[in-house]
């Protein structure tokens, strides 16, 4: 008997299971957001002030220290929080404290936040506190946006650049 018919009965096997597996690629199809809206990300990372200011240590009191641990400042690692406030159009969307991070609360205070919001001409005001002061901000940046439906709309913050970015 003939091996042919088995192969090509065999390519027609591998064949149809290969396109199941492919159209499972496309179908079912899955959006993750409706397209009407556009979503704001808030994400941002930064290390608020320590919470006791560092202490200049006098030549003598470096002496005293050994070699591998004099330096010029004796700094406690514990920061403070970070206070943000983001809104749109004068609703506050987030208004929210975030602890330091790290085994000591030593380390950036991390926010990522995302939430829906109508296409259209908007102010968006974002604030950030990372100091001791009670009232008031330490940054804080207002700016008229387009959202675009379908589209993100992203809020970061990076002390070295100045303060806040919209894009």
């Amino acid at each position: 008997m003939s091996k042919v018919p088995q192969f090509i009965v065999q390519v027609a096997v591998y064949g149809l299971f290969a396109v199941f597996i492919g159209s499972l690629s496309v179908w079912p199809s899955y959006k993750y957001r409706s397209g009407d809206v556009t979503v704001v990300k808030l994400s941002l990372s930064h290390a608020a002030n320590r919470v006791k200011p560092c202490v200049t240590l006098t030549p003598k009191e470096i002496a005293e220290l050994a070699p591998n641990m004099r330096q010029a400042q004796r700094c406690e690692r514990e920061r403070l929080p970070l206070s943000i406030e983001l809104d749109i159009d004068g609703q506050t969307l987030v208004k929210l404290q975030a602890p330091p991070s790290g085994l000591w609360s030593d380390g950036p205070a991390s926010i990522y936040e995302t939430f829906e919001v109508q296409p259209g001409e908007h102010t968006v005001t974002a604030r950030l506190r990372d100091t001791a002061r009670v009232d008031g901000w330490d940054f804080s940046t207002t700016t008229r946006a387009t959202f675009e439906s379908g589209r993100y709309f992203t809020v970061t913050f990076s002390a070295e650049d100045g303060g806040f970015s919209f894009r």
